[in-house]
């Protein structure tokens, strides 16, 4: 970063699964700063794997709240340690894992408004959340309060298990001492952009439409749901705002600590999903495949089409649209346990597997379920051969293929089923960490039948919030989102599809579609 300039920076944070990161842009859109901090390695005393406990039902699975606040102490500090000019900072914005839950204790705000710069976050707000361990979306343990609002709510909706209200739901009924001690409670997205903001940050339209509670079509909370959650719900949520919103400046503790300018804007913080279509800046037409902790498919929409499979989601950066998200658990986890099982733990193996290997993998289709899965709802590893024989293993060639295929089939499948469809002019962007592999952008290619790109960055989740501050500023005089990043890169073509790899895939999408079916069957006996 040229430290002797005084043109005005853009930040953008992500909160995510795994890791803390941060972009800054400048006015022209040119990225003039990166940095992360892993949860893992550089915060081993909350001792988490995958940013994550895994709790002994093996379908509870939590993060702890003051790891992801010490990070943002440790990750500040090495950015000031760095030279970055914090007074250049003319708004921020950011991005929280989906539909995780923050608690915050009675008399937080209090404490949020009253923070000494001396000392690190994550000391003074020590004693601020009623729940130490916030469930986040890989967990899986409502079922039964999932079956309450489906009830409540007149339907067989199949309400997702990770989503929030369901979460609130579980503790208000199994730990209501916890519950009624709460003044707030927030997203990972909002609780982050409080601690910016020295007080309660407001829910966005965008991340809100991932709890179960929001009437995305009105934008305020369904007084049914509400009611059917928990008590006096709507009063703990406070309203949520539209994801353009400037809510505030930044608070005099980042101004004194880190010499933030006191006229920084916080911008609305938002999903990292919805952040991610920001930061592709996804246009009509086209589809986003990103390739992380979780695998997410999703694409902007004027019509909303709510379904039994995928969500649908205000759009964070067109209040007249929406954006429609297909979740997969399993993602870069278990591509990560397959490589280290199957390719020696190295990417470069890894890859030369998949070049060395045919698509079609000779009729062999896996499925790869090591956490409960979200789409379709089934768990375990299950391997067919070309004549739909359950086998119990594979050389390790074919078990690396049949990963990789059997998740990219997936893929496209519940994409066509909630209506999709590949036309002559559809791009595949792809971003997340898996994104720069490009021999698994190739298979990407041939499955979707459509060219692949991606961005220069594979954190577009953060780069979207960068976006997003810069528009935050200007979106209330009218100014579309567009038209504020008319001048950031385009996306690099990686991958066209092979013509013959293509017709293999076509006829792979039925049985994929059939032997899906047999799983379910299978675990629902």
């Amino acid at each position: 970063m040229d430290s002797g300039s005084d043109s005005p920076l853009y930040l953008g944070l992500d909160f995510s699964t795994q890791q803390l990161k941060v972009v800054a842009i400048d006015g022209d859109l040119n990225v003039v700063h990166q940095n992360y901090l892993q949860f893992d390695s550089e915060l081993p005393e909350f001792r988490t794997q995958g940013g994550v406990y895994l709790h002994m039902d093996r379908l509870t699975v939590t993060s702890p709240v003051l790891m992801w606040v010490k990070a943002l102490d440790l990750l500040l500090d090495k950015m000031k340690k760095e030279g970055f000019d914090f007074s250049r900072v003319r708004a921020l914005s950011g991005s929280g894992q989906q539909h995780g839950s923050v608690f915050w204790r009675t008399g937080a705000s209090q404490t949020l408004s009253h923070l000494h710069p001396d000392q690190n976050l994550h000391q003074l707000l020590q004693d601020s959340f009623s729940v130490l361990d916030s469930p986040v979306w890989m967990d899986s343990s409502t079922s039964f309060q999932c079956q309450n609002l489906e009830v409540a709510t007149g339907g067989a909706l199949r309400l997702a298990q990770r989503f929030t209200g369901n979460q609130i739901c579980k503790l208000y009924q199994s730990r209501s001492a916890r519950f009624w001690c709460t003044e707030r409670i927030s997203l990972v997205s909002s609780f982050a952009a409080s601690l910016f903001l020295g007080g309660f940050a407001s829910i966005d339209y965008s991340d809100g439409s991932g709890m179960n509670l929001l009437d995305i079509r009105t934008k305020r909370w369904s007084e049914v749901c509400l009611e059917a959650t928990a008590p006096h719900l709507g009063r703990l949520l406070g309203l949520p705002v539209p994801s353009t919103s400037v809510l505030g400046p930044v608070s005099n503790y980042f101004v004194h600590r880190y010499g933030f300018s006191e006229k920084c804007s916080v911008v609305a913080f938002t999903g990292d999903n919805p952040a991610s279509l920001a930061g592709m800046r996804l246009q009509q037409g086209d589809m986003a495949v990103s390739l992380g902790t979780s695998d997410t498919v999703f694409l902007s929409i004027q019509e909303p089409r709510p379904a039994l499979e995928g969500h649908i989601f205000c759009n964070p950066v067109d209040l007249e649209a929406y954006m429609a998200l297909l979740c997969f658990k399993n993602g870069s986890l278990t591509r990560e346990r397959i490589r280290n099982q199957c390719s020696g733990g190295t990417w470069k193996h890894f890859s030369a597997t998949l070049r060395e290997t045919s698509p079609g993998n000779n009729g062999n289709i896996g499925f790869y379920f090591d956490s409960q899965e979200i789409t379709p709802p089934a768990s375990g590893v299950h391997r067919f051969d070309s004549d739909n024989f359950e086998v119990s293993h594979w050389s390790p060639q074919v078990e690396l293929r049949a990963l990789v295929e059997g998740q990219f089939l997936s893929r496209r499948l519940h994409a066509e089923r909630l209506g999709y469809s590949i036309t002559a002019g559809t791009r595949v962007l792809a971003t997340g960490g898996a994104s720069s592999n490009r021999e698994l952008l190739q298979v990407l290619a041939d499955v979707f039948s459509a060219p692949v790109y991606t961005m220069d960055l594979s954190n577009s989740a953060c780069l979207g919030s960068a976006y997003r501050a810069l528009h935050g500023l200007v979106a209330e005089s009218g100014v579309s989102f567009f038209d504020v990043v008319k001048k950031a890169p385009e996306p690099q073509l990686v991958a066209t599809p092979d013509p013959a790899a293509m017709q293999v895939y076509d006829q792979m999408l039925r049985r994929v579609a059939q032997l899906e079916d047999r799983v379910l069957q299978k675990n629902r006996t």
